[in-house]
């Protein structure tokens, strides 16, 4: 059974904020990826490809962890583990446009991949965090 999310945790996971997504490879080895994510309730889901090397660990090994920052405010982020426990065809790049509306504004530009696939990830550790620092670098 899944972990219900906060407002803040969903208002993170609805906007248009970049994950850090780390798979497993086959020798137990961490890969990550910067990815889009969405939110289907309380449970995750990726938009991808069974035939990259992401899609190939996550359907073969279903732990996977997530970092998911703010925008306009690194400080602001939540942490997520859970497990992978559905894997859902996206022939018709209904889960990838979904994806897509919310990062550019428009349906996925790229239609010619083939195995696309989404990955639905229901969370077992959620951790939320918001600091009071401001991003303001010096260069």
């Amino acid at each position: 059974m899944g972990i219900a999310f906060s407002e803040a945790v969903c208002d993170l996971l609805d906007g248009a904020n970049f994950a850090a997504v780390s798979s497993l490879m086959e020798d137990g080895s961490p890969k990550v990826d910067t990815m889009w994510v969405g939110r289907e309730g309380n449970r995750l889901f990726l938009a991808s490809t069974d035939r990259t090397i992401k899609g190939q660990n996550l359907i073969r090994d279903a732990r996977v962890a997530l970092s998911v920052t703010e925008y306009e405010n690194p400080y602001h982020q939540v942490q997520i583990r859970g497990r992978v426990i559905e894997v859902r065809p996206d022939a018709e790049l209904e889960g990838c446009d979904a994806l897509s509306k919310v990062y550019l504004s428009a349906p996925f530009p790229q239609r010619e991949h083939k195995g696309r696939v989404v990955f639905v990830i229901e969370p077992l550790v959620v951790r939320h965090y918001k600091s009071a620092l401001r991003h303001a670098p010096s260069r």
